[in-house]
C-alpha cells in the first residue's frame, strides 16, 4: 500500500512540473507574440498603439544609411547622425542596434529624434503637435517600414528626444530572408512634421422653414407648348438659387402618360459657402378649385453644379390633368408650387 501511495505522489509531482513548465511557456509565447520582453522596465500598454505599415515613399526628412552593419552589431553605444533641419527646427537620429535598455528596448533596434540648437529658442521653449514617423528600409521588397503610434509629440528643455524603444526585433531585422539588410548594408530615417490644429471649421446647418420658402409659378397658354423642359425663374432659398422644371409631354417612366416637376439647384447667393446642399421640398401641382392639391416630397443632397434636378415623372395623369372637372388646369394654365421645408446652409467659423 505504501508503495502504491508513493507511486501516486510521483506520478501528481511529475504531472504539476509538466503542467507549470508548459504554463510558463505558453505565457512565454504569448508574450513574445505581442512583442515584448519579460522586462520590468517595460510597460505593454506604451506599445499598443504603435503600427508598422509598409511604405513605397522615402521619409522626407532623413535617411541614415550603414555600410558596415557587421562592423557595429552587438555595440551598445548609441550612434548619433549629424544636424538636419525639419519642420524649422534642427534634429539628430539616435540609433541603438541593440536596444536601448532603459526603454524596454533589450533584443530590439531602437531609433529616436532629437531635438539640438535649442540654446537659441525663447526661454521656455515648447514645441507641441509634432507628427513622428520613423522607418526602416526594406531592400528586398524595395519599402520602407514605417513605425508611428499615431500621438503627436510634445518637445521642450525636459525631454528633447521622441521615438521607439521597441522599433523592430532583432530577430527580424537581422533574418537575411526578411531583407532589412543587403549587403552589410542597412539604412533608418525619420520624417518630422509639425501639424497645425485648425482655426476654422466648416459648419453646416439645418434650417427648417426658411425665410421666403415658397416659390409659385403658374404657366399660361399650357396646351401650345413644346415637347422640352420649361424652367421657371430662380428663387433663393438659404444659400442657394432653386428652379422649378418640366416638360408637358412627360419625362421618363411617366412619358407620355403622366406630367413630371423637378426641383433644380442652381448657382449660390452671395457670400456664401459652395458645398453640397441639402433639400427637402414639398412639390405641389396646385388645385385652382379646392384644396386638393398634388403633392409630392422630395429630399436629396444637391451637389455643387448646377442643373441637378430631382423630383417626380407622374406627379399627376396627362387624362386627370385635362379633365376640367378635376382643377388642376383652369383657362389653359396650370400653377407648381415649391415649399421648401428644410435646407442646409453652409457658414465657415471658430473652432
Amino acid at each position: 500500500m505504501d508503495s502504491q501511495q508513493r507511486s501516486l505522489c510521483f506520478i501528481s509531482l511529475a504531472f504539476l512540473f509538466i503542467t507549470c513548465s508548459s504554463a510558463e511557456f505558453l505565457i512565454q509565447q504569448v508574450t513574445q507574440g505581442r512583442g515584448t520582453e519579460n522586462n520590468s522596465s517595460y510597460s505593454l500598454d506604451a506599445n499598443l498603439g504603435v503600427t508598422r505599415v509598409l511604405r513605397d515613399e522615402r521619409p522626407s526628412s532623413k535617411i541614415v544609411t550603414i555600410a558596415g552593419y557587421s562592423v557595429i552589431k552587438g555595440r551598445g553605444e548609441p550612434y548619433e547622425s549629424s544636424v538636419f533641419e525639419a519642420a524649422g527646427y534642427k534634429w539628430r537620429i539616435v540609433l541603438y542596434v541593440v536596444g536601448n535598455a532603459n526603454d524596454g528596448g533589450a533584443g530590439y533596434i531602437s531609433l529616436y529624434v532629437r531635438i539640438e540648437e535649442t540654446e537659441s529658442l525663447p526661454f521656455g521653449w515648447e514645441l507641441n503637435n509634432v507628427d513622428l514617423k520613423l522607418f526602416v528600409h526594406n531592400p528586398k521588397l524595395n519599402k520602407y517600414l514605417t513605425v508611428t503610434d499615431g500621438a503627436l509629440k510634445r518637445f521642450n528643455g525636459v525631454k528633447k528626444e521622441s521615438g521607439f524603444g521597441q522599433l523592430i526585433a532583432l530577430s527580424t531585422f537581422e533574418n537575411t530572408n526578411e531583407g532589412y539588410i543587403v549587403q552589410d548594408t542597412c539604412s533608418f530615417g525619420a520624417e518630422i512634421l509639425i501639424v497645425k490644429p485648425a482655426e476654422v471649421q466648416e459648419k453646416v446647418t439645418f434650417i427648417s422653414n426658411p425665410p421666403d420658402n415658397v416659390f409659385t409659378w403658374k404657366i399660361l397658354r399650357f396646351s401650345n407648348l413644346e415637347d422640352k423642359f420649361y424652367y421657371s425663374a430662380d428663387f433663393l432659398v438659404g444659400d442657394r438659387y432653386w428652379r422649378l422644371g418640366f416638360n408637358p409631354k412627360g419625362d421618363g417612366g411617366g412619358r407620355p402618360h403622366a406630367l413630371p416637376i423637378f426641383l433644380f439647384a442652381q448657382g449660390f447667393g452671395p457670400n456664401t459657402v459652395a458645398t453640397n446642399t441639402w433639400g427637402a421640398v414639398n412639390l405641389r401641382l396646385k388645385n385652382q378649385r379646392s384644396t386638393n392639391h398634388r403633392q409630392i416630397y422630395s429630399a436629396a443632397w444637391y451637389p455643387i453644379r448646377s442643373g441637378y434636378g430631382v423630383g417626380v415623372n407622374n406627379i399627376i395623369l396627362l387624362a386627370d390633368l385635362n379633365d376640367a372637372s378635376k382643377g388642376y388646369l383652369v383657362n389653359d394654365a396650370i400653377i407648381f408650387e415649391a415649399e421648401m421645408v428644410k435646407v442646409s446652409v453652409t457658414n465657415i467659423v471658430s473652432v
